[in-house]
This record gives C-alpha cells, sequence and structure tokens, in this order.
C-alpha cells in the first residue's frame, strides 16, 4: 500500500493538473521569500551600545541586510558593506560597495581593507553589527601578506573547477585572507560584535557561511593544504608557499577576542524548504522534504532522485502521488567540457537524462539569490517533454550534460527560471513534483 502522511491532501488538485510550471515556480518564490531581509532583521536587533555601532557585512544579501538594519535601528549608525554586483540597495547612512562574485576583484580587495581600517581603534563601548550572507568569501578580498588579488583570484577559479564543496572551498579560504576565519573579529576586539547570519551552506556552520569572518575557525593551515592535494590543485606557487609556512593562524575557539561576541541565525534552507511545502500542501500536493543539506556531483544527486522519483510514481513510496520531492543544500559540478557549468541547470539535465520522458514528472532547480554560479539566471524547469522537444531542436541531452551545457540547454528550450537577483541567498531549492 502507498505511504501517506497523515495529513495527506485531497488528490487531484486542479491546480497542479493545470499548470504544474506555475505550481513550482510558486513555490520557489516561497522560499525566497522566507529569507527576505526585511521581515528578518528587525526581530534580531542588539542592546543600544555606550558607544558608535559600526555596521559592516559580505554577501549577497548584505546590502538588503543593511538597508533592514538602517531602517530598524533607532540610533546613529555608520558602516560599510559590500555585495555582489548588482545586488546593491540604497541605505543612507551605510555604504554600499559592490564588488566581484564569484572569482574576487580589485573592488572587494579595496573595500576589506577600508572595511579593517573602520574597525580598528574601537573600545569595549562600541559595538560592531556583522551582517553575513553567502558570496562573502569571495566578495571580502584582502590577502593575506605576501599574497595578491591576483594569486586569490587563480585558486578561486581553480577550487571552483575543482569540485570541493563549499566546507573545502572555504577552508582554502580562511587561510589566505586577511579577513575571514574570524580575523574581522579579531580586528574589531576590544568592541562587542553581533552578527546576523543567513545561511547557504549545508548544516548553516557558522564558520563556513562566508568563510566564517567573525567567528572562531576550528580548521588550520594543514586542513586547507589537504584539500588542494586531494583536488590535484598545485598553484599558483605563492599560494603554495604561503599554506606550507603556515605563520599565522586564524583564532580559534576560545580566542578572548570572541568573548563578547554574539550569533544569530536569522534565515536557513530548512525554513525557506518548509515554506515551498506550505504552498505544495495549499494546491493538494503532499510535501516530502528529504533533506536541507545534499551535497555531491550535481548530476549524481539528478540520478538519486529520478530513483526516488521513480518509486513514487510506481508504488507510492515514500509517499503517494501527487507528491512534491524538496530538497536543499550547495551540489557541486566538476567542470570538464566547454559549457558554462551551472549547478542547478547541470542537476536538470542529468534529472532528465535519468528519468527519458518519465510521464507526469516535472522540476525545478534554482539557486534562491537569482545566479546559479556565474550565470544572471536562478535556474531551470523541467517537463515530461523536455528531451522530446529538444530533439526537435537537435539537441542531444546526453551529449550536453557530457559538455557541461545545462545553460546552452535550458535556454535553447526557454525553460530558464531567470529572477534577477533576489538580494537573499540560502542556497538551492529543487523540488521534484511526481503527478
Amino acid at each position: 500500500m502507498p505511504v501517506r502522511p497523515p495529513d495527506r491532501p485531497r488528490r487531484g488538485s486542479p491546480t497542479v493538473t493545470a499548470d504544474p510550471r506555475d505550481l513550482l515556480a510558486r513555490m520557489f518564490a516561497a522560499a525566497v521569500a522566507a529569507a527576505d531581509p526585511a521581515l528578518l532583521v528587525p526581530r534580531h536587533l542588539p542592546e543600544r551600545p555606550k558607544g558608535r555601532t559600526i555596521v559592516v557585512g559580505a554577501g549577497k544579501a548584505s546590502a538588503a541586510m543593511a538597508r533592514a538594519f538602517e531602517t530598524a535601528w533607532d540610533g546613529p549608525i555608520e558602516g560599510l558593506v559590500v555585495t555582489r554586483y548588482g545586488h546593491a540597495v540604497p541605505c543612507e547612512r551605510i555604504e554600499i560597495v559592490e564588488a566581484s562574485h564569484p572569482v574576487p576583484d580589485a573592488a572587494g580587495r579595496a573595500a576589506a581593507g577600508r572595511m579593517l581600517d573602520l574597525l580598528r581603534g574601537l573600545t569595549a563601548d562600541d559595538l560592531v553589527v556583522a551582517l553575513i550572507s553567502g558570496g562573502g568569501s569571495a566578495l571580502l578580498a584582502a590577502p593575506a601578506a605576501g599574497l595578491t588579488l591576483e594569486d586569490k583570484q587563480d585558486i578561486n577559479r581553480r577550487l571552483l573547477k575543482s569540485g570541493a564543496d563549499i566546507t573545502e572551498m572555504n577552508c582554502v579560504r580562511k587561510h589566505l585572507s586577511a579577513v575571514k576565519g574570524g580575523r574581522l573579529a579579531a580586528a574589531a576586539a576590544p568592541a562587542r560584535i553581533h552578527t546576523l547570519l543567513i545561511s547557504d551552506v549545508p548544516g548553516d556552520d557558522p564558520g563556513v557561511i562566508a568563510s566564517g569572518p567573525t567567528v572562531p575557525d576550528p580548521t588550520s593551515f594543514a586542513d586547507a593544504r589537504a584539500i588542494l592535494a586531494r583536488y590535484g590543485i598545485d598553484g599558483p606557487d605563492a599560494v603554495i608557499r604561503h599554506l606550507e609556512r603556515a605563520e599565522a593562524e586564524t583564532p580559534k575557539p576560545g580566542d578572548p577576542v570572541f568573548a563578547r561576541n554574539t550569533v544569530a541565525m536569522i534565515a536557513t534552507p530548512q525554513m525557506s524548504l518548509e515554506a515551498a511545502a506550505a504552498v505544495a500542501r495549499e494546491a493538494g500536493v503532499a510535501p516530502l522534504i528529504l533533506s536541507d543539506c545534499i551535497e555531491g556531483e550535481a548530476r549524481e544527486v539528478a540520478r538519486v532522485m529520478a530513483g526516488v522519483a521513480r518509486q513514487v510514481r510506481a508504488y507510492g513510496q515514500p509517499i503517494g502521488a501527487p507528491a512534491v520531492l524538496i530538497s536543499g543544500g550547495e551540489t557541486t559540478v566538476t567542470v570538464r567540457g566547454k559549457g558554462r557549468g551551472g549547478r542547478n541547470v547541470e542537476y536538470l539535465l542529468g534529472l532528465a537524462v535519468a528519468l527519458r520522458g518519465l510521464p507526469g514528472v516535472h522540476a525545478v532547480a534554482g539557486d534562491t539569490d537569482g545566479v546559479d554560479g556565474a550565470e544572471e539566471v536562478a535556474g531551470a524547469f523541467l517537463s515530461p517533454e523536455t528531451l522530446e522537444r529538444a530533439r526537435a531542436l537537435g539537441i542531444d541531452a546526453a551529449a550536453s550534460l557530457a559538455d557541461n551545457d545545462g545553460h546552452g540547454f535550458f535556454e535553447a528550450l526557454g525553460d530558464r527560471l531567470v529572477t534577477g537577483p533576489t538580494l537573499t541567498n540560502v542556497n538551492d531549492f529543487r523540488a521534484v513534483l511526481v503527478l
């Protein structure tokens, strides 16, 4: 017998059968809306200090977080945050700087240097509010002593193509930086620090989000060296020498610089998955949240998800149709072909190949920040007709997957999910709808 949840919705919802793509689009929108800084930041304001209030921040959501904080704060403030190009919003008292992501640039380097200058010389009466979200690792591009911006750009490109997951990449980044891995907090001591976090990483580890500029770092130079060895990354030479010297470790748990720190996790992937599940339930579709922290190669995750969808359709297990399988996390793409990569479009293309046009199965996958990798596209949609439509255009889905060309594939079909910058970031959102 099919396994069904106790609150299983009524079968045959007209909304679903009429337009599955519309339901998937509304679920994605709900996931993004659940992480809106304008709603979340005012709920997590710190106590006013005797001295100054300095706001700093980095990430794709940092400018929207700054505006929300500025609107809600009833005292004097000053500050500087850095966000991705195209993600800025106007603020009156907090300066907003735009820089490059995922590969850092000179604007990010200059902003990080100015941020460090802003924090030096504070007292115990002062308050630093740190607004941190995903993307901050690339945006706070202050190289450690002896390294250049070009060194950081080189290693970022190599890491992005290697297949390393976000935790591994950020471990390396911490040990090449003057601000990450708790060094921003060290610069601000002895001021009180209140960090507001929007998580874009599996497990919601504060030390991984934007490489943890204001929290302790439990990783080491040895860990960073081991990661580069694992993925066969043997340069640039300056980076290798810096990691081998291991002259200045990041501040660790228990370090006095963190004695007056508080951290508030204001938005997480799980919160967004639950918001999307509510939309499905209202439409008469049973939601099943599989996990908010799925990692691995995008195409391999897609093969597993295709197997689960087949089980639902054939046997009503682990949930009976109509149902939607919801997941989050951050997959990876090891780019070996000539395509542009993009983990969400690669996942969907892998799902299309694995499903082979299975009737009644639709899907969406997208990055909640509105950008799938380096593309100005959040993700894409999939339907049972995807492969047939591609063949009619002379496009071989398996060949496109082998070439890591998910962006080209879905662009040709007109099935891209284009939102523009959402001004938040709680990682990827995936939903597989089984009718």
